[in-house]
């Protein structure tokens, strides 16, 4: 017989249906486990789902995929201790790369906070540090209002996560107030008519001013608007690795002029370059630093976002338009209606653009070495990837050539960990997008390391029978350090690890498990993949010999 008690767990299950939360990933543990059993035999008919993970810190990182690609918090919930602890480098990366997550954990009883006791320990400090928002409730009647205010800091400019800890005995106690009702967010209006207007006669006074754009220019209005004014206005766009897709299909070949990120050597960084307006649209500076694409310090930069820019010797915007950023260049369009650039200009874009057209030619198959070239894999990857689909990144040398080189046509449909860079986002990720997604295909990339960070949250997939294609680049190193050890030293130390049967890991968790033995296997491999129901791993034995061709023009102080 249901329990008709109200307790403080109760409010907190009402709260996250009051914020219209879909989707609760966790472990549960003694200190928050009525939390956990109101979940999974819900008192209250819209109660999230509730879905159990193998790790916390997956957890993390699969409600930080629904934080950006929904814009609306992803929620995580744990047990004290280790439970809470292992948030840590999902709050993090959620944190610095802008994606709104609401983490809640449980704690020991009050009367214990300040004992040696089971797993006590100051939850709230901890992750003060790495959140926008840390706090831990000390009063049954207070949870919602905490709750409430950790939602709204979340999704407050910039995004990221909050935390919330809450004892044991809150959770356990019965609660007589109601829970905070919804509330809408504050709207924001357009920056500055006066400066509006003034930056259309910037631009035009220009020889050749660029857009800059970045992941605060990723939500479906901004990328209208974006996509609006550069069909207008006839404007170059370069985009960070957070705003991929910005730039859709039919603009791409008069508009697109490739992404920044990483390394000082892209035909974007020559284009920032010689630009000189830089129009940053919703960028951040961990995206991709100042000093690697403006490292003399003398770009002319307009800043249009909806939060004050962080200054640096090398980002010094000679205006700011903060407000609705969408609204802002609605406003902008109309000053903008039928500017070109001048024929100069248009000249140095097309070769830029022959630029990025050249550098994708897929070279010869070595067959004898029974290893696949990095742009083989992408171009045929790119010709199954649909623009409904998503493709989620996790952080490698593989990561540096898709960045580079596949092409996405939607925003937050192509996502990479660019702040913190973490290993093993790419597979949580996936996991993220096939629930928000349910009805296309998913495919994750990493490499054989990597994988292995999350790799047990294949067994949630299949649980969920989610349509996941896994491709990992096999190579048996920690190839973005390898290379770049290389480079530096002459010799690489501490990358190399043994040999794992991806095709049995698969298959021992229910999984389709598929390897390309030669080089010519690939594309019939791949279809194979994209033709199977549920998720499917891909060993691809993979090339990465001209890896330090990717490095040439580093800069010292660019390796990662």
């Amino acid at each position: 017989m249901a329990d008709k008690k109200y307790y403080g767990a109760d409010a907190i299950v009402d709260s996250l249906v009051n914020h219209n939360v879909k989707y609760v990933f966790g472990i549960p543990g003694a200190k928050i486990d009525r939390v956990f059993e109101r979940l999974e035999h819900p008192v209250n008919p819209k109660a999230p789902k509730l879905i159990v993970t193998r790790h916390e810190q997956n957890a993390a990182f699969i409600a930080a995929g629904i934080g950006r690609i929904t814009g609306k918090p992803g929620v995580v919930m744990t047990t004290s201790g280790p439970g809470a602890s292992n948030l840590a480098t999902g709050l993090v990366t959620a944190t610095a790369e802008g994606d709104p997550v609401l983490a809640i954990s449980g704690q020991v009883q009050r009367a214990d906070l300040l004992r040696l006791t089971h797993q006590s320990m100051d939850n709230a400090a901890l992750f003060e540090p790495i959140t926008k928002y840390s706090a831990e409730v000390q009063e049954p009647e207070n949870v919602s209002e905490v709750l409430a205010n950790a939602y709204q800091e979340a999704v407050a400019a910039k995004q990221g996560a909050s935390f919330v800890s809450i004892p044991q005995d809150v959770t356990d106690s019965l609660v007589r107030s109601s829970v905070i009702q919804p509330m809408q967010a504050p709207k924001l209006g357009p920056a500055s008519p006066v400066e509006a207007t003034l930056l259309a006669q910037k631009i035009k006074a220009a020889k050749l001013p660029v857009l800059l754009v970045g992941m605060r220019a990723s939500s479906p209005e901004v990328t209208q608007a974006i996509r609006n004014l550069v069909t207008a206005a006839n404007l170059p766009v370069v985009e960070t690795f957070q705003a991929a897709g910005v730039i859709s299909r039919d603009l791409e070949a008069q508009h697109f002029f490739g992404r920044v990120g990483l390394f000082r050597n892209q035909p974007g960084d020559m284009l920032l370059k010689k630009s000189d307006l830089v129009i940053a649209i919703g960028y951040d500076p961990i995206e991709y630093e100042p000093r690697n694409w403006n490292a003399e310090g003398k770009a002319r930069i307009v800043v249009i976002d909806a939060m004050r820019a962080e200054l640096d010797h090398n980002f010094q915007p000679e205006t700011e338009l903060v407000g609705d950023i969408a609204q802002t260049l609605d406003f902008l369009l109309p000053y903008m209606q039928g500017y070109d650039i001048s024929d100069d200009a248009k000249t140095y874009l097309g070769d830029l653009q022959e630029r990025l057209q050249t550098r994708d030619f897929v070279p010869n198959i070595d067959e004898k070495s029974g290893l696949n070239h990095p742009l083989s894999v992408i171009s045929a990857l790119q010709k199954r990837v649909t623009d409904e689909m998503t493709v989620t990144v996790d952080v490698g040398s593989f990561y540096i050539w898709m960045a580079r080189h596949f092409r996405s046509y939607e925003p937050r449909h192509l996502l990479f960990s660019n702040g913190m860079q973490t290993l093993g986002v790419a597979l949580p990720w996936a996991i993220a997008a096939a629930l928000v997604r349910p009805n296309t295909q998913i495919v994750s990339v990493a490499g054989d390391g990597g994988f292995l960070f999350s790799g047990q949250e294949l067994e949630t997939a299949v649980r969920l029978n989610l349509n996941i294609v896994q491709l990992i680049w096999n190579d048996g190193n920690y190839d973005m350090v390898k290379f770049q050890e290389e480079m530096k030293y002459g010799q690489d130390a501490a990358v190399s690890f043994g040999p794992v049967d991806f095709v049995q890991y698969a298959e021992s968790f229910g999984a389709t498990g598929l390897r390309v033995d030669q080089p010519q296997d690939l594309e019939q491999v791949m279809d194979q993949a994209f033709a199977t129901d549920g998720p499917v791993i891909v060993d691809i034995p993979i090339d990465y010999s001209d890896n330090q061709a990717l490095g040439q023009t580093m800069l010292p102080d660019q390796f990662y």
